[in-house]
């Protein structure tokens, strides 16, 4: 295997290793995996949370609940995410296509190919690859691996992608980097990565393929390391598991 793929499956082994299983997508069922999808983009998964919480309350958490809510007031209940007139529509938009598709089956519409419902998705407004990729692996348990900027600022900075590299080239690094690693149990002595570990979910829980698991787990694990170390403007690089990696150390 390429060094630069080696590496990556160290890093997977040293973060699991340090912070034990990240139980990552926190949620309950795959449509709120997928609503949490649309919410999370340009916004904190704080106030994700606080969204969630307002359908929750409202029992409009599920694909009748947002079939069947008034645009209107949709928006309000989704405010706290921010672009909430854009984010209310845009899950319409997803309820109507998933009707329109696959009669309302989010079960019908994860057993298309990969790539072919991936390209479906990529064409609905507001669906772009991070996104896609969300649904596909947190919501679907389908083996795609999700690509957001802490990805690309810790493989930019170890030297293993550049910066300008494409999402789609970052994507196949990482899934071919990552497959086939050992489907092992997480170490139990740890508290998670901060920032990205939530108590398990029944999605988090999910039955998943090998693939799927790890890419499953670098993200959340990728996502602790970028929110509690590798900041964008001042890195803690002295006290990251990943410091050792660096070039030059």
């Amino acid at each position: 295997m390429p060094a630069k793929e080696e590496a990556l499956r160290d890093y997977y082994s040293v973060l699991l290793e340090a912070f034990g299983e990240p139980n990552w997508w926190p949620a309950r069922t795959s449509f709120e995996v997928i609503v949490g999808a649309y919410l999370t983009q340009n916004t904190s998964w704080r106030n994700v949370e606080l969204a969630l919480a307002n359908l929750r309350r409202a029992r409009l958490l599920s694909l009748r609940g947002i079939r069947t809510v008034s645009l209107g007031k949709l928006e309000s209940l989704l405010r706290p995410a921010g672009y909430f007139r854009q984010k209310a529509l845009r899950l319409k938009t997803f309820v109507a296509f998933l009707d329109g598709h696959y009669a309302g089956s989010l079960t019908r519409m994860f057993r298309q190919p990969v790539a072919e419902l991936r390209a479906e998705l990529l064409e609905l407004n507001g669906i772009g690859p991070e996104t896609a990729d969300s649904i596909l692996l947190y919501a679907g348990q389908q083996p795609v691996f999700v690509v957001d900027a802490y990805t690309r600022r810790i493989l930019h900075r170890h030297a293993i992608l550049p910066e300008t590299a494409s999402y789609e080239e970052m994507r196949s690094f990482c899934e071919k980097a990552l497959a086939g690693v050992p489907d092992r149990k997480a170490s139990p002595k740890s508290g998670g990565a901060p920032g990205a570990s939530h108590p398990p979910s029944p999605m988090s829980r999910a039955r998943r393929s090998p693939n799927a698991q790890a890419y499953n787990r670098m993200h959340g694990l990728i996502v602790g390391v970028g929110k509690h170390w590798c900041l964008k403007s001042q890195p803690r690089c002295e006290q990251c598991p990943l410091q050792r990696f660096l070039p030059g150390i």
